[in-house]
């Protein structure tokens, strides 16, 4: 859906977009489908929805780093058709735009040519993209597909739900909580990385647990604090990665400093 903003006829807009400007944007296209969702910007940070939407920092010279996921769920039920599409189109914007290589990019597909998005292998390319990552570095993550909704089974949701993404194989391996996605891919983020995180699918607008958050429903015009989030469950994953001594809890309180996911 962001790439027929960012990227449509295979061209960067004639005007950087701010933040704001391009949820809003987003938004029409989905009202043009007759869908009723409501596109949302989160963070780790508040950001100025007024700055020019950028995956790259000016003047970062680190490694620009990709992990892209594309599920159409090919002969399921619930089949999907344009979310491959989505995945090359943004891949070629990143590489046109931002100046990304092939070779930082991960792409995860049901297309038969690419790696399968297994809840495995979905879960080791985001362990795999932090790992890799120092700081400096910038990541862009995308995902394209279902999301879901299941029970919350450990209390830190206000609705009593966890948000979802939903796998190739989810009937089998079950699906992705958000819980997991803080756990896996936000958390462990080292201080000074910059991540952008584009999650295409239904129920994903706090699908990262982060603590900001703006709705491009026309009416709101600045972040705010998101009620969604738990600071305990921030400061309990500390305590837990502090108790293994590999950190102490006030380098954790850090590590998402730069993080931000639109969806």
């Amino acid at each position: 859906m962001i790439s027929k903003v960012l990227y449509a006829d295979q061209r960067k807009p004639d005007v950087d977009l701010s933040f704001q400007e391009l949820l809003l944007k987003v938004r029409d296209v989905i009202s043009e489908g007759e869908f009723e969702q409501i596109p949302q910007l989160s963070s780790s940070r508040p950001l100025d929805i007024t700055h020019p939407f950028e995956i790259v920092p000016e003047g970062s010279t680190g490694v620009r780093r990709a992990l892209l996921i594309g599920i159409n769920y090919v002969g399921q039920q619930g089949e999907l058709s344009g979310c491959h599409n989505d995945v090359l189109n943004m891949i070629e914007y990143i590489k046109d735009v931002h100046g990304f290589e092939d070779r930082n990019i991960t792409v995860l597909m049901d297309d038969g040519e690419h790696r399968e998005p297994t809840r495995d292998n979905i879960l080791n390319a985001y362990t795999q993209l932090v790992q890799q990552s120092e700081a400096g570095d910038c990541c862009y993550c995308h995902y394209s597909g279902h999301g879901g909704k299941l029970r919350d089974d450990d209390g830190d949701e206000e609705d009593g739900y966890d948000e979802t993404l939903v796998p190739l194989d989810y009937d089998s391996a079950g699906q992705i909580r958000d819980d997991d996605l803080f756990k896996i891919l936000v958390g462990p983020m080292k201080e000074g990385v910059t991540a952008t995180c584009v999650m295409d699918s239904c129920h994903s607008g706090t699908v990262l647990d982060l603590p900001y958050a703006f709705k491009a429903d026309g009416e709101s015009d600045e972040m705010a604090e998101s009620s969604d989030f738990k600071i305990d469950t921030f400061i309990n994953f500390a305590a837990n990665l502090a108790s293994g001594g590999d950190i102490d809890i006030s380098e954790v309180m850090k590590i998402a400093s730069a993080c931000c996911s639109i969806s």
